[in-house]
């Protein structure tokens, strides 16, 4: 065995023992293993296990009872998890680790068959409160969004060469050039008893992650976006999409306010979301040139119809009190000296979480999509509305041609914490049952099964045009970028053009595919240096018969 194998190895050898915490399955059926007398006498066991290993038990898959590798296929793997877990359920207790390995050799399960350990651990699966505040981070490539983020999450000072936003670059290529190329998520909290924050020792181990997630009374999720150009539209898809509360718009103290700094701020006013600016590297200059930053940023704030509020002057109280409405605080931090850092705690400890739509039932827009061996099928992104809970029975869509395939909800974690049920404002990924990886994309939705959805081709929109060299007319094709979706789309204005600074209804076409669009939903539109925003105001005909197939 490889070296990552030694956890399996170690557990084999160990072996079952009576009183010990270790139980080989090979695998384990509905059919069979929940069937009346035997599901009790598999919960009495498991439940045995557990208590034996203080809290922990480790089930071995796909191994003979005297510890031989027999390999299992990914879907009965699947299953055998899932009866796994119901059995885990009656015996108060959860599933918090699975990890597989090829049974064989080549290192092809397909062929092989699966082996498994599965981790199951004392109590119930922990249910998420209600006040999780999900922020964005926004500003310039090189200005220390992401130093400032892994500051706040671990309470580490930074080296000075922005040793701690290696805590949220996940891509090779990233943290070998230092700069973020996609989205990063990172995670901490707040104990109301210890009145003091939860932070992570190392956010790259699962554990730690989990850990916040089950010992905060308050959780705060960051949706650290990319600050350079040539990545915008993974930026505006960051702060659209993502169902933020606050945005958190950097502005490094040695460069000042840049173009890129002002468009993010377009982004983040234009969707009416809260802001927050941080003055970084505040150890880096002068009091002189700090000084001068602030004045800038302030020019800035009031250049788009903002009201900018120094916090260390008026207070957090105030801050609080004051944000939104056309009010931005601003602060100075520095991820090395980790000034500004409690300040910016008792900010996101105290905010108040944002309204939620009127929607009473489960939404999701798919920002990510990944495959896990022995799961299959996990959608991410943040929950829109309602509450979706394991089990649950949903439509993902719409498909090209606009039906929605039929699927079930497997298991829901949220930063590697598996839950039972999550509401909304909530970044989870939701392990999926009835779909390939291949056919789950970004920007479509899941919805309850029986919410009969009706993806639309067409809409109409109040848009206006922040950036344009001469006027839009009919037929203009830029990227829309509204929810998690990014297409071309053709914009018809009602009057047949629109100037830059214009505002007027006019009707949007997807080029390629229907999505599922409703009425009040905001969007970012953008093509080279042109840039526009809008609300959707009604929605029109799809021109195809949506379908709910069940494939």
């Amino acid at each position: 065995m490889s070296a990552d194998r030694s956890v399996l190895r170690r557990a084999i050898e160990r072996g079952e023992r009576d009183g010990g915490a270790i139980e080989f399955k090979e695998r384990l059926t509905r059919e069979v293993h929940l069937a009346d007398g035997r599901m009790e006498s598999l919960v009495a066991q498991l439940r045995h296990r557990v208590l034996s290993g203080d809290g922990e038990a480790t089930y071995v898959i796909g191994v003979t009872d005297e510890g031989g590798l027999a390999g299992v296929s990914p879907e009965s793997f699947s299953e055998t998890m899932d009866v796994l877990s119901l059995l885990a359920d009656e015996a108060d207790a959860h599933i918090a680790d699975v990890e597989t390995w090829s049974a064989g050799d080549g290192g092809d399960a397909d062929e092989a068959g699966l082996v498994g350990l599965a981790t199951l651990r004392d109590g119930g699966v922990f249910e998420a409160d209600e006040d999780h505040l999900v922020v964005g981070t926004a500003g310039h490539v090189d200005h220390g969004k992401s130093t400032l983020v892994g500051t706040l999450v671990t309470g580490r000072a930074d080296d000075g060469q922005g040793g701690t936003r290696g805590f949220l670059d996940v891509q090779p290529h990233e943290v070998e050039r230092g700069l973020s190329a996609d989205l990063s998520y990172a995670v901490y909290g707040f104990d109301e008893d210890a009145n003091e924050p939860v932070r992570m020792d190392n956010p790259h181990r699962k554990a730690d992650r989990a850990g916040v997630v089950e010992a905060a009374d308050r959780l705060v999720s960051f949706v650290d976006t990319v600050g350079h150009e040539p990545w915008l539209r993974t930026t505006i898809r960051g702060l659209v999409g993502q169902k933020l509360d606050y945005g958190l718009l950097v502005v490094a103290a040695d460069d000042g306010p840049t173009k890129t700094t002002r468009e993010h701020l377009g982004i983040l006013l234009a969707t009416e979301l809260p802001a927050v600016v941080a003055v970084t590297k505040a150890d880096a200059v002068s009091n002189e040139r700090l000084a001068e930053v602030e004045r800038e940023v302030e020019s800035m704030l009031r250049d788009a119809g903002q009201t900018p509020l120094l916090v260390d002057r008026h207070g957090v109280d105030t801050a609080i009190a004051e944000v939104g409405d056309g009010v931005v605080p601003l602060l100075r931090t520095s991820a090395v000296t980790k000034d500004g850092i409690e300040t910016l705690d008792r900010l996101f400890e105290r905010l108040p979480k944002r309204a939620t739509p009127d929607r009473e039932a489960f939404r999701m827009y798919v920002d990510r999509s990944y495959k896990v061996t022995g799961v299959g099928a996990v959608a991410s992104g943040t929950v829109n509305s309602g509450t979706v809970e394991t089990g649950d029975e949903l439509l993902l869509g719409p498909m090209p041609d606009g039906s929605f395939r039929e699927v079930e909800v497997r298991s829901i974690e949220m930063h590697y914490h598996r839950v039972d049920k999550a509401t909304a404002g909530r970044i989870v990924g939701i392990a999926l049952k009835g779909v390939d990886e291949a056919s789950v994309e970004r920007g479509m939705a899941l919805v309850p099964r029986e919410s009969e959805p009706e993806p639309v081709r067409e809409f109409d929109a109040e848009v206006m045009v922040l950036n344009h060299p001469t006027r839009i007319q009919e037929g203009y094709e830029p990227v829309v970028h509204l929810e998690t979706l990014s297409e071309a789309a053709a914009i018809f204005p009602e009057e047949g053009r629109l100037l830059p600074g214009d505002t007027g209804e006019a009707r949007v076409r997807f080029k390629f595919r229907p999505y599922l669009i409703e009425e009040g939903q905001r969007f970012v539109f953008r093509e080279g240096s042109s840039k526009g925003v809008g609300t959707v105001t009604g929605v029109g005909e799809t021109g195809e018969e949506p379908a709910s197939d069940g494939r």
